[in-house]
């Protein structure tokens, strides 16, 4: 502005100098003034388009572009597009998230529902003193697992609370990952078996040590491969592949998939979503969410 200043001042000094110097200089004055008016108008007025802009950016008017040229407010326009875009994709999570709560709330009832119904069920049944002792032994049977997948829903629910709040505590130790592997996929082997799967390993290293938490570790991987027991295709191949990528340790469980994969890689990690849509597979549909 400065700058600006002293060139008009050093052009007025030069016009004043002619014969009819005044005269110029006064009309250049008054050019200079029309010229700087006009110009403050200009942006008076693209301030205007800017700030109505953000007045319906505050009223969550979202469809509202800003297109045109506002000239020194260009830069300041550029950045309430981000503002716009990040409010927008705010709202979005906020109404996704508010939906998965509805969602969360009545697959819980559900998932709730049906254990605790058998379990209520089961006890009528056994008041009834007249039955034979094999079948209230067989109705024992089935009250101890409807009451342990009643339990082991209420503990995946206060753990993905947990998770959510940040309130994990992790007990970490340096750990041979594929060693943990190896030691849960025998475990899974009769699962596994009872489809006929094949399971092809591929490990960088026979050690690779991770610090992590052992407990924690166990449970992602257990969930992994129960899910391929659950929703891989008969007859198939499981593969399971260990990359040791210096700064970091790849690990991939594959397998085909039974049921048509009608989901995104999002979807299928969100709560309470299963593979088997139709929900006749058992468990809750957190476990994954929680691994």
């Amino acid at each position: 502005m400065m700058q600006f200043m002293l060139i008009q001042l050093v052009i007025i000094l030069l016009l004043v100098w002619g014969p009819f110097g005044y005269v110029f200089a006064i009309l250049y004055v008054l050019g200079l003034f029309f010229w700087l008016l006009n110009k403050v108008k200009k942006i008076q007025k693209d301030y205007q388009k800017l700030l109505k802009a953000a007045e319906e950016l505050s009223k969550g008017n979202f469809d509202q572009e800003m297109s045109e040229d506002v000239g020194v407010f260009n830069a300041l326009n550029e950045e309430f597009a981000h503002i716009k875009s990040g409010f927008e994709k705010a709202v979005e999570d906020e109404i996704k998230s508010s939906n998965m709560k509805t969602e969360l709330i009545s697959n819980v009832s559900h998932d709730l529902k049906t254990p605790l119904t058998c379990i209520k069920n089961y006890i009528v049944l056994l008041q009834d003193e007249s039955i034979s002792d094999e079948t209230r032994q067989e109705y024992l049977k089935n009250l101890a697992y409807y009451s342990s997948r009643l339990t082991t829903l209420i503990e995946d629910l206060f753990e993905v609370s947990k998770v959510n709040s940040g309130n994990v505590q992790l007990d970490c130790v340096d750990l041979n990952i594929v060693a943990l592997i190896e030691q849960i996929c025998a475990e899974s082997e009769e699962m596994l078996q009872s489809k006929n799967l094949k399971v092809i390993s591929h490990y960088d290293k026979n050690e690779i040590m991770l610090y992590l938490d052992g407990g924690k570790t166990c449970r992602i991987f257990e969930n992994l491969f129960t899910n391929i027991g659950k929703y891989a295709m008969p007859e198939s191949r499981v593969y399971i592949d260990v990359r040791d990528e210096n700064d970091a340790v790849r690990i991939e469980l594959k397998n085909m998939s039974e049921a048509e994969m009608n989901f995104t890689p999002e979807e299928i990690v969100e709560r309470f979503v299963r593979g088997d849509k139709s929900r006749h597979e058992s468990g809750s549909g957190l476990g994954l969410a929680i691994a």
